[in-house]
This record gives structure tokens, C-alpha cells and sequence, in this order.
């Protein structure tokens, strides 16, 4: 844990050996930070970056990499997620929330990206730097750096055009940066 972080009770950390704050992290009331060690040969990592705000009952659950950079806003009632839920296996005693599928995933969340109330995050996404996800969506793939996207599931409705100093459409015009 770095400097200056305020975690305000209730908050849920499981297994926070494999959870690592930057300075001035602000962690609200009702936040489950999950690091599930589903086997022994792959540690969870989840690393949130500085000066990051996690609004109230927010849900992150990493398995394998979760990586949130600094100066990201994570509006209330958010979750996160790098793990799935396989159902396929009807014959699976075992409820489908306790099953977790043995993959290597991630999640990243670029620096001074902002996720609206409600936003869900799912495996294999990386959102780019400066991005803003719209209230209530669901980001089923990566979004460019420098983007507003929105929806279920979130599509890209405007970036930055580097080229022309401007917001544009549709995330289409050349000039922009993509990571």
C-alpha cells in the first residue's frame, strides 16, 4: 500500500498479498477487491496505480492481471473482472459462480481513463489512456486510447483527432493515438 490511501469501511480485500496501491489511492465504502488464487503455479496481480478514486460498491475480481494506471476515476457500482465462469460442462456439480476457466487474462485501464456509474468490465480488455466509458456499459473488447464509448456492448462514439485538435465521430480519422 502506498502513501496517503483512505479505504473506507465496510471494504472486502481478499487475499491482499496479491493487491498493490500507488500513493493516494481513495477506496470507498462497499468495494470487494478479490485476488482468487485458483492454483498454485499463477499469483493474481492486482495492481491499482496513484492518485486513483474507487467510488462505492465497486467489485473487482482478478485471477490472473488486473492493471488500473493512475489518475483513474472508477464511478460507483462498477465491476471488473479478468475471470470467467465456464457452464458449458452441464455434468459440473459445482455451482457455475465457483467454477473459474484456467486461462491467462487480464484487464488494463489507461492512465486517466474514467468509468461511468455501473460500468462492467470483462477479460482480455485493455481501455486506452484518457478514455471515458458511458454509464451502465458493458466493455466486451479493447477500446483506442483518447476515446468515449458507451453501450452493451460499448462501442467507440467519438475520439480524439490528434491531426485536427478535435473530437470526432465514430473513432475513425486518422492522426490518432492507439495503443
Amino acid at each position: 500500500m502506498g502513501k496517503r490511501c483512505v479505504i473506507i469501511r465496510p471494504a472486502s480485500l481478499y487475499n491482499a498479498r496479491f493487491v498493490h496501491l500507488g500513493d493516494r489511492v481513495r477506496i470507498n465504502y462497499g468495494v470487494r477487491l478479490d485476488a482468487i488464487l485458483d492454483r498454485p503455479s499463477r499469483a493474481p496481480e492486482l495492481r491499482i496505480g496513484s492518485n486513483v478514486n474507487i467510488e462505492q460498491n465497486v467489485h473487482i475480481m482478478c485471477h490472473s492481471r488486473i492493471l488500473i494506471r493512475d489518475n483513474v476515476s472508477i464511478t460507483g457500482h462498477c465491476a471488473i473482472v479478468d475471470i470467467t465462469h465456464p457452464y458449458t460442462d452441464i455434468r459440473d456439480p459445482r455451482p457455475i459462480g465457483q467454477r473459474i476457466l484456467d486461462n491467462d487474462s487480464f484487464v488494463e485501464i489507461g492512465e486517466g481513463s474514467f468509468l461511468g456509474f455501473g460500468t462492467v468490465v470483462l477479460p482480455n480488455v485493455r481501455i486506452g489512456k484518457y478514455c471515458v466509458i458511458g454509464a451502465n456499459s458493458c466493455v466486451t473488447r479493447s477500446i483506442p486510447d483518447y476515446s468515449v464509448a458507451a453501450g452493451n456492448p460499448a462501442v467507440v462514439i467519438r475520439q480524439y483527432d490528434f491531426a485536427s485538435h478535435s473530437w470526432v465521430s465514430g473513432g475513425t480519422s486518422r492522426g490518432m493515438e492507439v495503443s
